[in-house]
């Protein structure tokens, strides 16, 4: 029972360290201390995308449909005309072979590596692949329609959002392939990430077709090092939502071994590819019945795609539909992809601590509209959590004192009875019941709060709002670790002094293993993020505070432990 508090606290707070820094090291390509060497994924593929093959057909017969079989207007060796166009949020790269956003440069955010150079989300180069997709497939076999690989004509448009602009358009148009014309048209709102896209469908053949649209996402399989540090719940690969199943991300690792659980088929939900920060999804609104395909992209390597496909119905000869879509590829702003669409905002993924994750985001989010200031939002948090739980603390801290008062006689026993460890045992439950000191009084009141904190860990680890987004003086930017580790250093010593407040351990040898651990831990934070450290640094300070005005009120000072 001697000292079962402090060492059920350490046992805690080193596992999770360990935990975190396991989740990193990993992240970082380096060995896992649980599973060996991480496998490294293989290079993308240089080539363009090829079609996607064995697309789910949402009819009757389950027969499975492909653009694959195109062999007059779809040429893969074809090459299109590479149209950018600007706004105030994107700089973005349209292929005209089908009509393919291939590049996109999220202007507003400087690359974690290069601040010189905005985010590239969408990239097609020997390091990188990833860009979004549309085409036709037809139910009926044997039809080639227009789709991914058809080289379309670009329509004439602006090609740069002017400054009393509120939206710009590009178009695509396909020319006739399996009797019928594709035209896509984008169009970019001012100061949003969401591209509308609409897909006109024309019959121009004397026969009825059966149409299906399919939106796909593509990229390679390999992790972006996005940051310093990564959390194992910052997930990066496919994901597909449906009111029934709600939010299903998938490995990269299980898509190649076709394991990936998923929901194939709804009348809702979107597809979509997460990263750290920053994701992209295709949405499209109201029920209307869609398939869900998340798998490798054929003849590729390290390529995959995650797929919808929604059925047109069929189209009379000289008829034509309109699908309208949303194509959303940006910053995983919680509030803005919540508006959006029903559950998009779980992009933005908290992992098992979502429940606390969540309503802590949103009073983090309404203190930064009062005080207009990330870092100060992050320290007022701190507080309002310090308030909130400040009688569980009081109590911990009370018989935290109490154990501290009667130190000098805890360790007079043991000098005396230290030959005698059974005696010594009793001696000390004798103590305890006379003084009314319980050993684990100032263990539970901190385990309870220490989901709260982890939470507010993943809040401050995910949020892309934390990114460029400075503190004061020298802290430029919370999300990547403090220049000259002046917080981490601040966080060191706050650990330290702490520690010298409670009471010293009759062991010797705990004794010393309490002013060792937290130095050996403390290095770990010189490479988290600022906004982490700060939020530790701040609940160490609010911590060391309570505590000392509770040892006032009962009289403890550190001499009484000499």
């Amino acid at each position: 029972m001697i000292d079962m508090r402090r060492t059920l606290l350490w046992v805690v707070f080193v596992m999770s360290l360990v935990l975190l820094w396991d989740a990193w090291n990993k992240h970082n390509g380096g060995p896992s201390l649980f599973g060996g060497t991480p496998k490294q994924a293989p290079a993308a593929a240089t080539s363009a995308p090829g079609p996607a093959a064995a697309l789910p057909a949402p009819v009757p017969s389950a027969q499975t449909a492909t653009p694959a079989a195109a062999t007059t207007t779809t040429d893969a060796a074809a090459t299109g005309e590479q149209v950018t166009v600007t706004t105030d949020v994107y700089k973005a790269t349209f292929d005209s072979r089908g009509g393919s956003l291939v590049r996109l440069e999220l202007v507003k955010f400087a690359d974690v590596h290069d601040s010189k150079h905005p985010v590239l989300l969408f990239d097609q180069s020997a390091q990188r692949a990833y860009s979004a997709q549309s085409g036709l497939i037809a139910a009926q076999a044997g039809v080639v329609l227009p789709n991914h690989l058809t080289v379309m004509t670009v329509l004439p448009a602006e090609r740069t959002l002017s400054g009393s602009a509120n939206e710009l358009t590009v178009g695509f148009e396909s020319p006739e392939s399996g009797g019928v014309r594709l035209t896509k048209t984008y169009t970019f709102h001012r100061g949003d990430y969401a591209i509308g896209v609409r897909h006109m469908i024309r019959n121009v053949s004397a026969t009825p077709v059966m149409p299906q649209l399919y939106l796909q996402l593509v990229r390679d399989g390999n992790v972006d090092p996005s940051g310093v540090f990564m959390a194992p719940t910052s997930f990066t690969g496919p994901a597909v939502y449906t009111d029934d199943k709600h939010y299903q991300k998938v490995e990269f690792t299980d898509i190649a071994k076709g394991k990936g659980d998923y929901l194939r088929s709804a009348d809702n939900g979107y597809v979509a590819m997460v990263q750290h920060y920053f994701a992209t999804a295709w949405l499209v609104h109201g029920k209307q019945t869609r398939n869900f395909a998340l798998e490798p992209v054929q003849g590729a390597t390290n390529l995959y795609r995650a797929a919808m496909v929604l059925p047109q119905g069929e189209l009379a000869p000289g008829a034509a539909k309109t699908q309208d879509a949303v194509l959303f590829a940006g910053p995983q702003e919680e509030t803005r992809l919540a508006a959006l669409a029903p559950g998009l905002e779980l992009v933005k993924d908290y992992g098992y601590f979502a429940i606390l994750a969540k309503p802590l985001y949103w009073l983090l989010d309404h203190l930064h509209r009062l005080l207009g200031n990330w870092g100060w939002s992050i320290v007022a948090l701190v507080v309002l959590l310090k308030i909130a739980f400040y009688w569980l603390n009081a109590s911990a801290y009370r018989s935290m004192g109490k154990m501290k008062a009667i130190n000098p006689k805890v360790m007079e026993m043991r000098e005396r009875l230290k030959d005698k460890p059974q005696q010594m045992q009793q001696e000390m439950m004798r103590i305890y019941r006379e003084e009314k000191v319980n050993p684990l009084g100032g263990c539970l009141p901190i385990v309870v709060q220490i989901p709260f904190f982890i939470a507010l860990y993943w809040v401050l680890l995910s949020s892309v709002e934390m990114r460029n987004a400075p503190w004061i003086g020298w802290v430029h930017d919370l999300s990547i670790r403090d220049p000259y580790f002046i917080l981490p250093a601040l966080m060191t010593g706050s650990t330290l002094f702490q520690t010298w407040l409670n009471p010293t351990p009759p062991d010797p040898v705990q004794a010393k293993m309490m002013w060792i651990m937290p130095m050996v831990f403390s290095v770990m934070f010189f490479v988290f993020p600022a906004g982490l450290v700060l939020y530790w640094l701040t609940n160490n300070l609010l911590s060391i505070a309570q505590q000392w005005f509770i040892n006032r009120q009962l009289g403890v000072s550190k001499s009484l432990s000499k």
